[in-house]
């Protein structure tokens, strides 16, 4: 690989890119994630949206939506990205130096120690959920206020054990990863999804329409809840058959104490915790905030999932793809091997995010138009929500850069600074919360969505300053970077306004506005990639 102080990189076999891009690794396997997660978000989405129009944009609905995610937020207190960042670079190098039956006790040990956090974080929750019901019930008064609180204590109750069954799936996740396997691990979360959706159609046709009440019957409540653990544990149930297949079972053992390598891990990750835990935190209190808005959690939770989904279709696909593989560089190879993988890792990271960055940007306003069907005062939100896109498609590359930088980081068993990193984006995410009430409920959607840019600004520039003094005296930026982003302006932009000239004049229905971006966006989206796949061979990228 090339950069921008020129020779040849000595280690880019672990993310090679030869003159036949198709058998890139990180390019194939990043296109499979991207695949299989478009499935599973797509599906996060309709989650959202179908209990938001089962439920309608009122206080209730703002609990129930914040309640089912409850579970999810602590799990990724507990745990959850960091099971991947710290256990997989234990596995891949225990697996290399003593073989898979030796990775696969260390496995079972740290498992143990995580479903034992798990379990206690569940009990807690269930103890807990008088008071995260009053929470989650802030803004509802009146005579009605009971029976809410009630069924949102009864709902939390309910989820809590999704704890436990997060902490499984993320083992599963990690097994399968170490061992490159990428595809079952992200179309698991599309079953998840789905039977959350089935689960509050039924609920909805069996107790009725409960749109128009202030609260839902407590029946209601249940079904959901049922459905939405129920849900959690066939995703749990396939993510460990995937880690069987793959030779990795997720078993308990004890003994971690006895077991240097699976200490060490466990070790990382309670060093590490701040990693998962802050982002966690930093949601709760963005929601929270949301929660004074009629419809404003609905609001917030699409404009995440979005984030989320894009993220994850992007850059945040290339980052999981490659920390196996720069486990394996920064285990066994030089330094400046490592900045050649760091440079192939940032190029395919920055060349996955542009197509959501320039084609949200600029289709911002037709894609609100699409996904919202208020009247009235909520008309107010949907233009404001055509804003929250655009912060939404900077803040996605963005979080790109912060993910795969934390990940080049844990390769190299470091996560002081990935923890630093995190502590400020939580810094910046609470400054917002607590400015935000100055702002009316129209708008106050649109600054908490600002947090989350702010918040992945704050974290990516920690983690990239790190960086910078690692790989020294090789360059933390190479030439493909810019060629990446030359790609993009050349191809994406051109085809982009093009589409939105056309929106312009045409002034579709809805249907044929839905149907003309279908078009324009696989349009843009081929040029794109037929450009960058001549590119990429010239530019030597993970050539070793």
């Amino acid at each position: 690989m090339r950069g921008t102080g020129g020779g040849t990189a000595d280690g880019g076999q672990a993310l090679r890119s030869t003159a036949a891009p198709a058998e890139d690794p990180t390019a194939r396997r990043s296109l499979i994630v991207s695949g299989w997660t478009l499935t599973s978000r797509v599906g996060g989405l309709a989650r959202v949206l179908v209990l938001g129009a089962t439920l309608g944009p009122t206080l209730f609905a703002n609990g129930v939506q914040t309640a089912l995610v409850v579970p999810n937020l602590v799990f990724t207190v507990v745990a959850g990205s960091l099971v991947m960042m710290t256990v997989i670079p234990a596995l891949v190098r225990v697996g290399d130096d003593a073989g898979q039956d030796r990775a696969v006790e260390v496995l079972g040990r740290i498992s143990a120690r995580l479903l034992l956090a798990a379990a206690c974080c569940t009990l807690a929750l269930a103890c807990a959920s008088h008071l995260v019901a009053r929470l989650l019930s802030l803004g509802v008064h009146g005579p009605q206020a009971a029976q809410v609180h009630r069924s949102l204590t009864l709902l939390v109750i309910l989820v809590s054990p999704q704890i436990v069954l997060y902490v499984v799936a993320a083992l599963g996740v990690a097994a399968q990863q170490a061992r490159g396997r990428f595809a079952l691990a992200a179309a698991a979360p599309a079953v998840e999804n789905a039977v959350v959706v089935a689960g509050v159609l039924l609920a909805d046709v069996w107790f009725g329409p409960v749109r128009q009440l202030g609260s839902a019957p407590v029946g209601f409540v249940v079904a959901v809840g049922i459905a939405s653990t129920a849900a959690v544990a066939a995703h749990a149930a396939i993510q460990v058959t995937g880690a069987a297949r793959a030779g990795l079972r997720v078993r308990p053992r004890p003994g971690l104490k006895g077991d240097a390598d699976a200490l060490a891990a466990a070790r990382r990750l309670r060093g590490s915790v701040g990693v998962a835990a802050f982002p966690s935190a930093g949601l709760g209190a963005m929601l929270l905030a949301a929660t004074t808005v009629p419809g404003g959690v609905l609001l917030m939770q699409v404009a995440y999932q979005l984030f989320a989904a894009l993220s994850y279709l992007g850059p945040r696909a290339v980052s999981m793809v490659v920390l196996p593989l720069l486990s394996a560089v920064a285990g066994r190879s030089s330094g400046r091997a490592y900045a050649a993988a760091w440079h192939s890792a940032l190029f395919y990271t920055v060349a996955a995010a542009l197509p959501a960055l320039v084609l949200l940007a600029v289709f911002a306003r037709p894609t609100a138009d699409l996904l919202f069907w208020f009247e009235g005062e909520q008309a107010v939100l949907l233009g404001r929500f055509a804003d929250c896109l655009l912060v939404v498609a900077v803040a996605q590359l963005v979080g790109g850069l912060h993910d795969v930088g934390r990940q080049a980081l844990f390769a190299r068993l470091e996560h002081r600074v990935p923890a630093r990193a995190s502590a400020c984006a939580l810094a910046a995410v609470l400054l917002t919360c607590a400015v935000s009430p100055a702002f009316d409920g129209a708008h106050r959607p649109l600054v908490l969505t600002g947090a989350v840019l702010l918040s992945e600004g704050a974290a990516a520039a920690v983690v990239l300053a790190r960086l910078r003094t690692t790989l020294k005296p090789e360059p933390l930026l190479g030439a493909p970077l810019l060629w990446a982003l030359a790609v993009g302006a050349v191809t994406l932009v051109p085809v982009a306004l093009a589409g939105r000239w056309v929106l312009a004049v045409a002034a579709p229905a809805p249907a044929a506005t839905l149907g003309m971006l279908l078009v324009i966006g696989p349009v843009a989206l081929v040029a794109y990639a037929v450009v960058l796949r001549r590119v990429i061979p010239r530019l030597g990228v993970g050539a070793g």
